[in-house]
């Protein structure tokens, strides 16, 4: 069955280093869309000796190659030039992917550790006596 290439006509969001979070969902949904989240979540692996592939796997693993390329492509144009330095090593989506998810969401110990200290803030906030309503809410906000 024949694949069209219809990334080119879709916007892809950039991200400029904030709101991660938001980003990944966006690309999650545009990958799904393209049918390549599964290259980017699981990966694949080129076999040493491909001399002992059947036709059927030669040809799964010439489209896997294709996903792949198509999905890096993909992640190097949805991040601003600033970010993409980080990206030059990446030779799979799964790896650019990583690369990004690791530095901004970070680790599980490093999001457990912001999870606290983001409570320990939600706890201690205050309204302050010379301070507005709206910048009270606008603090509130900033930290929820």
């Amino acid at each position: 069955m024949a694949t069209t290439n219809q990334t080119s006509s879709i916007p892809v969001p950039i991200f400029k280093g904030e709101s991660y979070d938001f980003w990944s969902v966006k690309m999650k949904t545009f990958f799904r869309s393209q049918d390549l989240w599964d290259i980017i979540e699981e990966g694949f692996t080129i076999p040493e000796d491909t001399s002992t592939l059947t036709a059927a796997q030669k040809k799964e693993l010439k489209e896997n190659k294709q996903k792949d390329s198509r999905a890096l492509f993909v992640l190097q144009q949805a991040v601003d030039d600033t970010i993409f330095p980080r990206l030059i090593g990446a030779t799979s989506a799964k790896q650019a992917w990583n690369t990004i998810q690791e530095e901004f969401q970070g680790s599980d110990e490093v999001r457990n550790i912001k999870l606290h200290s983001l409570r320990r803030e939600f706890e201690l906030l205050r309204m302050k006596e010379s301070e507005t309503i709206k910048d009270y809410y606008s603090r509130i906000k900033e930290i929820v």
